[in-house]
Formats: C-alpha cells, structure tokens, sequence
C-alpha cells in the first residue's frame, strides 16, 4: 500500500493560508510543485480515513494552558449550513448572529483563557442521532477537564446548561462556576420560602440566596442601560463585584474566539457531505485556529492581521507583474 500523500499539518497549512472555501481541489491546486504532487483525492481520503478526536487538539494545547489559573469557559455556536439539503450533522439550532434558528451544525467548546488569550482544549459536535444533548456533552468535557488536572480560578457558562445537575458536577469537582440564571428560578432567601428571581430583592454587589435543588449560591442583579435585567450567580459566595466583572469579561473571549474560527479558518466551509469528513475538517480548523492564536499572542498581531500577511506578499507580486502594469498603463 502506498503512503499518503498528505497529512493532517497539509490541511491545517491550507485552512490557514486559504481565503476560499476548503476544498480538496482547491488544496491541490495551491500545492507548490514537487514530485508526488498530491491530487484533490489525496485531501477528500485524508478527511475519510481519519479518526476524528478531540484528544489531537489538547495534545498541541496542553502546553499553552496553565492549569492552575485562569478560567474555563464552555458555549456553543452554530457554524451556518444555510443551504445544506445533503450534509452530515446539520440540523436546525439557535443562532446568536442571526437571533434565529437557522440550519447548520452545533459545536461545543471548552476554551481556556486568562482574559488574554484563547486557547481551546475540547469540543464536541451535537449530532442528534447519537442521542446526547448538548448538556451530555458539558459534562462529558467537565470530566475529562478535571481528569486532565485543570484547576481554574472559575468556570463560566451560558445560562442554557446551569442545570442543577451541571451545577453539582461541578461541586463535585471543587471548582467555582460563574453563570446566568433565568427570573423565574426559584429561590429561597432569608427563609422567605421559595420565589423566582424576578420576584426578590438582589442587590448589584451580591445577595446570597438558596438556589432550589442546589444549595446556598450568591446573586448578582444588573440592569442593563436599555432596562433588560441580567442574573448573574455564582458558587464563591465570597466573589466580589469587581471579580464578577473580570469573569464575566473573560467569559466574552469565547465569543471572540466563535468569530475568529469563522472568519480566519474556514470552519464553515467544508463542502464534504458525510458525517466524518465534517468531523475531521471541523477538528482540523481549530488545530489551524490554536496556531494563529499562539503565532498572534507571541507577535503582538491579531488573527486577521497574521492571515492576511501570508497572501499580502503574494497580491503584491501580482500587482507588479509586467502585464498588470501594461493593462493599467
């Protein structure tokens, strides 16, 4: 049997280097001259044989992360699959960009951050048919983080998984957690009995209340400039106003890191229609993310501005070429 022609660092360059979509004939065609030049079956059976795993990611993460500090932070995003009528693991979600649900593929993060970088370590991709809900998955990456040894100063999580059996797994572990709560959870304070949020008195810098099923958390009430009002709690009941808002600022890095797997890796652009072929194109492009954001932090540029200096020499070379020159004339 011959060997492969291209390997998975192949793919990871293109997804980084490339401003099209990810094909394998695209990759092909950028491939520079060389004997055994691969075709763009060499990239289709490269997503095919592989396994997809997480673990591959945290094998290049491990040593960007320090597991005694910083803070976890776990959500989902919708990579948009507006017009898939054939492809693998779409399925209809809720979508922040689009406030709406729309069709596309749900993936689950768990990114490391100490407010200024953003280091992914896990993720899962919903796929309904295997019968886990997203929430199965925020479990599953809890517990592989805590086997791993992480100890993060809190975990931040959106309001969609502050389950009281999320909520435990993580007392379970010994680790602080930081999320939103809905107004009509129920909760107990002063002995008052039972009452949703929105029906007792918090105070912005922190009231301490009996969360129903769970046990004593402390609440924060902020009211946003529109009149919206946020929930706000958490486990350390000693947690400062201040410290809330450092979290909660840090708990932002994973939206920012949502853009930058979209708009620098072509994580939405994968055209393969089976479920292991997504799987292993999603997995490659945030490899291909985890490298801009260590090549990033370590130049002082951002994702975009590292991206667009590979192909800037190559428009600059274009723009010089005789012939241009001649037809602009």
């Amino acid at each position: 049997m011959n060997a492969p022609r291209v390997q998975p660092e192949d793919y990871i360059d293109f997804l980084i280097a490339t401003p099209k979509a990810a094909s394998g004939v695209e990759a092909a065609r950028v491939q520079p001259a060389r004997d055994r030049r691969p075709a763009h079956d060499a990239f289709t059976r490269l997503l095919h044989r592989l396994e997809p795993a997480p673990a591959d990611l945290w094998a290049e993460s491990r040593s960007q992360v320090d597991l005694a500090d910083g803070i976890l932070v776990l959500d989902d995003s919708t990579l948009d699959k507006p017009y898939s009528t054939s492809i693998d693991l779409v399925s209809r979600h809720w979508s922040g960009k689009h406030h709406a649900v729309v069709k596309g593929i749900s993936l689950v993060t768990l990114l490391w951050t100490d407010g200024d970088r953003h280091i992914p370590c896990d993720y899962r991709i919903y796929d309904k048919p295997e019968g886990l809900t997203k929430n199965d998955h925020f479990r599953a990456m809890i517990r592989t983080a805590h086997e791993r040894g992480f100890r993060p100063r809190c975990v931040a999580f959106d309001g969609w998984y502050s389950s009281v059996e999320n909520l435990k797994l993580l007392r379970g572990c010994g680790w602080a957690w930081l999320t939103r709560l809905k107004a009509n959870r129920l909760v107990n304070k002063d002995r008052q009995g039972l009452r949703p949020l929105s029906r007792t008195e918090i105070a912005a810098t922190g009231t301490e209340v009996w969360l129903s099923g769970y046990g004593l958390v402390k609440v924060y009430e902020i009211v946003a400039p529109d009149g919206d009002i946020a929930y706000w709690a958490t486990s350390d009941l000693t947690m400062t106003d201040l410290t809330r808002q450092q979290f909660s600022e840090y708990s932002w890095a994973i939206e920012n890191y949502h853009r930058g797997i979209k708009q620098c890796t072509e994580v939405e652009r994968c055209q393969a229609r089976s479920a292991t072929a997504q799987r292993n194109h999603i997995g490659l492009a945030l490899r291909a993310f985890l490298r801009l954001e260590v090549y990033g932090f370590t130049h002082g540029v951002s994702w975009l501005e590292a991206k667009t200096a590979i192909i800037r020499d190559a428009v600059r070379s274009y723009l010089a070429h005789p012939w241009i020159q001649l037809a602009t004339a």
